[in-house]
């Protein structure tokens, strides 16, 4: 009887043990965000982590207003919308990705091959069919189909079209001058669709139709994507080790006082996918509550280091490890009560 009194009377500790952390943000890192948290709980049963795939959009909205302890997101906070929170934002990347060219083209076994600057004019509406010369050139020995190009896009504010149209930005003036890059734009064509699986659903039920949707995405669901031309002049297909080649270039724009918004699209290295990124965790370099703040800091050291082993099977490409010093350092900055958590 004194034992089961001592375990009752121990039970609503034991409830009020759990921690609860909720996150909300980008649809690219989603697979594995989901994978982690999952597999984190199993070991940390006193860690609830619930996280909302919105768009980066929704993701850095919430993490301004407070509304979720941290956000996700494929596009870095500008210096304006970091101000306009006290500064109080810190980026942490996790995991890095591709976004990749789908399409439905019945019969075209076959990638299709784009070059930049076709690639930027079938978004601008410029370029409207399938046998166009321009695309055809670099398709030789691949029958093209002489129907309309629908242009499918995302409809809601997306990393990923931050990572597209940063690409575009830099690939073409003209997409530069009249539409630049963004988490929203104003697309000049083409159908919205709400997340990558609005895109891909789009794409898939039209035929003809064009769109861009995150590598991991496209690889679970066994959507075909198309090969781009890299800076170098060479042909690249998406794959973890061209976006490891990615990561190269950009390390070295990068330092231990870096705060990891570098963009690492269009590198300029020989075996580098063009459209290859970065996301984002989005954390407080101060919060108030210092049990949540330990525990969202030690899941995502987890994250960080045993983690990313899970990484590749999910179709993403870890992080290099030389900035794990620099993410750990990162990590120990952040205070609760004035004292850091890590």
């Amino acid at each position: 009887m004194k034992s089961l009194l001592l375990l009752l009377a121990a039970l609503p500790a034991a409830a009020l043990a759990q921690v609860q952390l909720n996150g909300a943000g980008a649809t690219f890192p989603n697979i594995i965000y989901s994978d982690w948290m999952l597999t984190y709980n199993q070991a940390h049963p006193d860690v609830k982590l619930n996280y909302q795939s919105i768009g980066s959009g929704g993701g850095i909205r919430q993490f301004s207003d407070g509304t979720v302890d941290f956000g996700a997101s494929d596009a870095p906070m500008t210096d304006s919308a970091i101000a306009a929170i006290g500064g109080n934002a810190l980026h942490i990347p996790t995991v890095m990705g591709a976004v990749v060219i789908i399409y439905n083209l019945q019969g075209v076994s076959q990638a299709v091959k784009f070059t930049p600057d076709v690639l930027a004019d079938i978004f601008l509406g410029k370029i409207t069919k399938w046998n166009d010369a321009r695309l055809a050139s670099g398709n030789s020995g691949v029958t093209l189909p002489a129907s309309d190009i629908v242009v499918v896009h995302r409809a809601d504010g997306s990393g990923t079209s931050f990572a597209f149209t940063d690409y575009l930005a830099k690939v073409s003036p003209e997409w530069q001058q009249k539409v630049g890059k963004g988490t929203s734009v104003n697309w000049p064509v083409g159908l919205g669709g709400r997340g990558s699986e609005g895109v891909s659903a789009t794409v898939s039920q039209t035929p003809g139709a064009i769109g861009y949707v995150e590598l991991a995405y496209a690889t679970t669901n066994k959507i075909q994507y198309g090969t781009l031309r890299n800076s170098s002049g060479n042909w690249i297909t998406p794959s973890l080790a061209a976006v490891t080649a990615a990561a190269a270039g950009a390390m070295k724009d990068m330092g231990p006082n870096t705060d990891f918004r570098v963009s690492v699209t269009n590198s300029s290295g020989a075996q580098a996918y063009p459209i290859s990124t970065f996301t984002w965790l989005l954390v407080h370099k101060s919060y108030s509550d210092t049990v949540k703040a330990r525990a969202l800091v030690q899941f995502i050291w987890w994250a960080e280091s045993d983690g990313q082993a899970k990484a590749p099977q999910l179709g993403y490409a870890p992080l290099p490890r030389e900035l794990h010093p620099w993410i750990e350092a990162r990590l120990k900055s952040i205070k609760a009560a004035g004292r850091s958590v890590l």
